[in-house]
């Protein structure tokens, strides 16, 4: 009896972890969507990952405009959140 067991190419695997990597869309819709088993694609998507293959694609001009609105909005969000722990504090404090 004949292996059951499907093969894919290389280029087929690389295209389906830009799918995940790009989409946003979880890796159990891609599989679905392109019929492979969730775990194969998580599998692709792992070793891609540990190869370093996502971070070495360059950001385009709408990714860094995100990147530089994020890296200047986190100083703000740890005050504001600083400032709500002392308020809250303060609240438990008067409480007692």
């Amino acid at each position: 009896m004949g292996s059951t067991r499907r093969r894919f190419t290389d280029e087929y695997k690389g295209h389906a972890v830009r799918l995940v990597l790009d989409s946003g869309d979880s890796i159990a819709e891609i599989a679905r969507s392109i019929g492979v088993h969730e775990m194969t694609l998580g599998k692709w998507v792992k070793k891609a990952r540990d190869d370093g293959e996502e971070s070495q694609r360059p950001l385009d001009e709408d990714e860094r405009a995100e990147l530089e609105r994020l890296r200047k909005e986190v100083p703000r969000l740890r005050m504001e959140a600083e400032f709500a722990k002392k308020v809250a504090a303060w609240f438990a404090k008067d409480q007692q």
